[in-house]
């Protein structure tokens, strides 16, 4: 396993570089790299409510580098409400800091970037969503966004290293994206023993996003970098595999910890690299009823089949590598097709059963089919096309209805046999 994390840690250094400090133990060296950004700060965060001892060593950092903090406000609630975006908007435009320090998991962190945008380039939140809004704005501007500093606290989405703002509609029970190189913090730290506090249904929730990140990157992956994004990709679900249930039941297991982190920062590297589609395209309509991760967990072994016609290789590598972990039989390697496609299927549910995750919408107590239209109907928005390019096969918006439908429907009942593939 020592080899697996040194592989995991290279490629992480070889995506960051110097902008990114991680590994355990390193919080305190979050005052040093905020100097360089700004001597006026804005806090956003919560840790001083679930974790004293290590927000005393934040406070400590800052303290000791000379940074003053001009403002400290709370962090966002999960899936970053725009509510909060708002909220953060006018602290920035309240206390003009000459920097930003968000110390929080991806929903605080997402909304900080999206609060920048909105302090800096005024306008509307409609009018960033999609992809490289926020750039075509900015190439009229002088100067460019507020710098900032993201404290990752959760293994999870990987905001901290991702162009990606995640922003919720609460009234309409909407996810969308602001997908922008523009917004990715120019600097990031993350201690990975700072997810010792995470519950063990946030550690699944948090690593199962992680999993679908490099598994939805990896299915979508182009020939010109399919030969990396597979080194990324598999690197960090066999980390997931390896780790997760110790984790789970040992939340104190620094190595857990840390191999959990490293697992969730490759999925932020492939993300960043590749796109995520349809689980995560579906999961944005299930806000109310599920958290992302446990969506994602439970709509990629549907999605997985119907790209089974065209993943096939992709298939055998996750084949060998669910043999491995015992989540599939050795006999399943030499399956071919949709065969294969439902075995792999298969593994994925395996994987959800081991940490007792659900894994049909049915035994969600919340869902119901309005959820199905919901999804469908942002499979057709133009905002989240991008989803839908990603998709290993074809799937314009006029298809939606003839080929997701069936998808979801499956999620719904467990039923496989629902699924029309496009071969």
């Amino acid at each position: 396993m020592k080899a697996l994390k040194n592989r995991a840690k290279k490629l992480i250094q070889e995506f960051k570089g110097e902008d990114y400090t991680h590994g355990l133990g390193c919080l305190d060296k979050t005052g040093a790299l905020l100097k360089d950004l700004g001597d006026r700060v804005l806090l956003i965060t919560s840790l001083h409510q679930r974790d004293s001892e290590s927000f005393q060593i934040l406070a400590d950092s800052l303290e000791e580098s000379s940074v003053r903090v001009v403002g400290h406000i709370l962090s966002a609630q999960p899936n970053s409400p725009k509510e909060d975006v708002f909220r953060i908007q006018e602290a920035i435009l309240d206390t003009e800091p000459e920097c930003v320090l968000t110390v929080s998991g991806g929903s605080g962190i997402d909304a900080t970037k999206a609060a920048i945008v909105l302090a800096d380039l005024g306008g509307d939140l409609d009018d960033f969503f999609g992809v490289g809004k926020v750039t075509e704005k900015l190439d009229s501007m002088i100067e460019g966004l507020l710098p900032f500093l993201a404290v990752q606290t959760a293994s999870s989405s990987a905001a901290h290293l991702t162009k990606y703002s995640n922003i919720t509609d609460i009234q309409t029970h909407q996810k969308k994206l602001i997908i922008d190189d523009a917004v990715v913090p120019p600097r990031c730290l993350f201690d990975y023993s700072l997810t010792r506090s995470m519950s063990a249904v946030f550690t699944c929730d948090g690593a199962f996003d992680g999993l679908a990140h490099c598994l939805e990157v990896y299915y979508g992956a182009q020939p010109g970098m399919y030969d990396k994004i597979e080194e990324i990709a598999l690197t960090g679900i066999e980390l997931i595999l390896a780790y997760l249930e110790r984790a789970v039941t040992t939340p104190e297991d620094l190595e857990a910890r840390e191999a959990l982190g490293l697992a969730t920062d490759l999925g932020g590297y492939a993300i960043m690299v590749g796109g995520t589609n349809g689980a995560h395209l579906t999961s944005f309509s299930l806000v109310d009823v599920l958290s992302h991760g446990r969506a994602c967990a439970m709509l990629n072994p549907y999605y997985t089949f119907f790209f089974s016609p065209a993943i096939q290789d992709q298939l055998r590598h996750l084949a060998e590598l669910f043999t491995k972990y015992s989540l599939v039989k050795d006999a399943v390697i030499s399956l071919k097709g949709k065969g294969l496609g439902l075995a792999v299927a298969q593994g994925l549910i395996a994987m959800s059963q081991r940490v007792n995750f659900p894994t049909t919408l049915a035994q969600i107590a919340d869902f119901t089919p309005a959820h199905i239209e919901r999804a469908l109907r942002a499979a057709r928005d133009p905002q989240l096309s991008s989803k839908l390019k990603n998709m290993p096969v074809p799937m314009a918006p006029d298809r939606v209805d003839e080929y997701m439908r069936p998808v979801l429907e499956a999620a719904v009942t467990g039923d496989f046999n629902l699924i029309k593939t496009i071969d």
